[in-house]
């Protein structure tokens, strides 16, 4: 089972971070070789990206559904393969440290099947935490500027 996990430390409240993770459009198109993506409703959401399977790009489609949201603490979701066989899951948590600190974790598993799961699943048991890493920090990164962006005027 090719999983990451990844742990990233915020000057945010946890409400800051709920209110970008809660919405599947903040963090979707921040995968790594992010293509496209589309909402088909509230908890799904399918999305196409350039990924690496050992010496090859592939274009991948998954479908993201949305298993449960815990407000303002968890996201989780499971993946499914459109174009490909896989199959996974991940999530995104938050625990608060302070009054403006919150700790953010991420975390995929993503799992080949079929007649070539063993060797895909050997190239993604490197690649995925990597993956997770990539996706995280952006998420993170993304939810600074969020963040440092004064609201609008009216």
């Amino acid at each position: 089972m090719p999983q990451g996990i990844h742990e990233i430390e915020l000057d945010l409240d946890i409400q800051s971070v709920w209110a970008f993770v809660h919405v599947l459009e903040n963090w979707v198109p921040l995968v790594p070789g992010y293509i496209s993506h589309e909402r088909v409703s509230d908890r799904r959401v399918t999305w196409t990206f350039t990924g690496d399977i050992g010496i090859m790009k592939k274009k991948i489609s998954l479908q993201a559904d949305i298993t449960e949201w815990k407000e303002p603490t968890e996201v989780r979701f499971t993946l499914t393969g459109i174009n490909e066989n896989f199959t996974g899951e991940g999530f995104f948590q938050a625990l608060q440290l302070g009054e403006h600190r919150t700790k953010m974790t991420g975390f995929l598993d993503i799992t080949a099947k079929g007649l070539k799961a063993p060797m895909i699943n050997s190239v993604l048991k490197n690649h995925v935490p990597q993956l997770t890493t990539e996706l995280a920090e952006a998420v993170a990164g993304r939810m600074r500027q969020h963040a440092s962006v004064p609201p609008a005027r009216e």
